[in-house]
């Protein structure tokens, strides 16, 4: 039977329920291809956007809230590469958003003032705050990381903070067994390490940037953290790619250091779950400690397979909720376009939750939230149409919006405090909406 994004069918295996209790998502029912489809529309077919910027459902609408090259509030232009984002509570009702900017010195020159206190002089990444009132007007906004690289996802904390990931891991000499032509468009570009997570309080400016190098050198993805016991569970941006868990010595002070491990599934050690990885399946799970967390090269992940550790397909978003952890692999599966995993915390198993079997269906699923009202919302960073995805709590889809602007990747997808309100990014040309309706 042929699949389209008209027919989403397969996406969970026999025996997705048995293993998950209290999430939102709990009664994610099986599907078989041979089924019914399990595409809905939730929230009513998509219009058509006379702006061509995002096509929405009737009754919700959109504000564009800061644009690539904007002058912000500090004088300096909004950078572009918008991606992983998270809100926080601020003053008087305002909402505090800190944004991700994607940007490496191969591809953008670093810009920023001289006298501006950054980690590297040579990278034009970092972070933007914006500050926006209880109606949805930008009140201002700033730099609040500066001189990183590719600042690609990341995570907020329970003590009021954003976690920024760098996805590179650019050094001041060239790795071994480069080529001198491979080797050239890097050459110079780093002037010290990269690859390390950076912490951002939610309200500070701008100050001297601190890698929490306990954390591990990799290319690092995204985070979510458990709030019961503080421990940090990262994703990493590689085809074989590890699952990390940070144990820090001291809860809410990263600073301090701590531990860092890496997932192992019992009984199938170096398992690569972007291969024939059943559905549906809880697996017991255990970590290994981790020794070299700083390495001079990118090889933190071979340290941790040769311990047995899990190959994942490119992990990417994560996020938390009531005891669970959701990420996605965006090409993992036996069609290459993306699966989504869940790990149960007070059980230490994991499963594969989905399995997207064409790109028609759901295509390189990226940065993922769950939603207040408790739907999956996925991201898609794929190569034709991009849309931001509904997954509801019995197992269906819908396209909740559609980027009419370009084939961008959406990217940052989190919600207000107070649930009321959407923020998304379109990665490039950078853009950041607000959108608002009837949830």
């Amino acid at each position: 039977m042929g699949l389209s994004r008209r027919n989403f069918l397969g996406l969970v295996g026999v025996g997705a329920t048995s293993s998950i209790i209290g999430s939102p998502l709990k009664k994610f029912y099986s599907q078989s291809v041979e089924g019914t489809s399990a595409k809905i529309n939730k929230f009513g077919s998509l219009k058509s956007d006379r702006q061509g910027i995002i096509d929405l459902p009737e009754g919700f609408q959109y504000r564009v809230l800061s644009r690539v090259g904007e002058t912000m509030s500090d004088g300096l232009p909004v950078p572009n590469n918008h991606d992983g984002m998270a809100t926080f509570p601020g003053q008087n009702g305002t909402t505090i958003l800190v944004r991700n900017h994607e940007l490496n010195p191969v591809r953008t020159k670093n810009n920023f003032p001289a006298d501006l206190p950054q980690y590297d002089r040579n990278s034009p990444g970092g972070t933007t705050t914006l500050v926006i009132d209880r109606e949805r007007n930008l009140q201002q906004h700033y730099l609040s990381l500066a001189g990183t690289n590719r600042n690609c996802s990341g995570g907020a904390t329970p003590w009021g903070s954003w976690i920024s990931c760098e996805e590179d891991i650019a050094t001041p000499y060239p790795p071994p067994g480069y080529s001198l032509q491979q080797v050239l468009p890097y050459w110079g570009k780093a002037l010290v390490k990269h690859g390390y997570n950076f912490e951002i309080p939610a309200t500070g400016k701008l100050t001297n940037p601190v890698p929490l190098k306990a954390m591990g050198r990799f290319r690092h993805e995204a985070i979510a953290i458990d709030p019961k016991t503080g421990y940090i569970y990262q994703t990493e941006d590689q085809n074989n790619s590890c699952f990390y868990r940070f144990l820090p010595h001291q809860k809410g002070n990263l600073s301090a250091g701590g531990i860092l491990e890496a997932m192992v599934i019992k009984n199938m050690p170096k398992v690569d779950t972007g291969k024939g990885f059943r559905v549906g399946q809880p697996q017991a799970v255990e970590w290994v400690r981790l020794e070299d967390v700083d390495p001079k090269h990118d090889t933190l992940r071979y340290e941790a397979q040769a311990k047995g550790a899990a190959i994942f397909r490119r992990g990417e978003g994560i996020c938390y909720d009531n005891g669970e952890l959701y990420w996605t692999c965006t090409n993992g599966g036996a069609a290459e376009v993306g699966q989504i995993f869940r790990y149960n915390i007070a059980k230490a198993t994991v499963e594969l939750f989905l399995e997207s079997p064409g790109a028609e269906v759901l295509d390189y699923p990226d940065n993922l939230i769950m939603s207040p009202f408790g739907d999956l919302i996925v991201c898609e960073d794929g190569r034709g149409e991009q849309f931001l995805v509904g997954i509801t709590p019995e197992g269906k889809y819908y396209h909740f919006a559609r980027n009419a602007l370009n084939n961008s990747e959406f990217a940052g997808v989190c919600f207000a405090p107070d649930g009321k309100t959407m923020f998304v990014n379109i990665y490039r040309p950078g853009l950041t909406l607000a959108i608002w309706g009837n949830w």
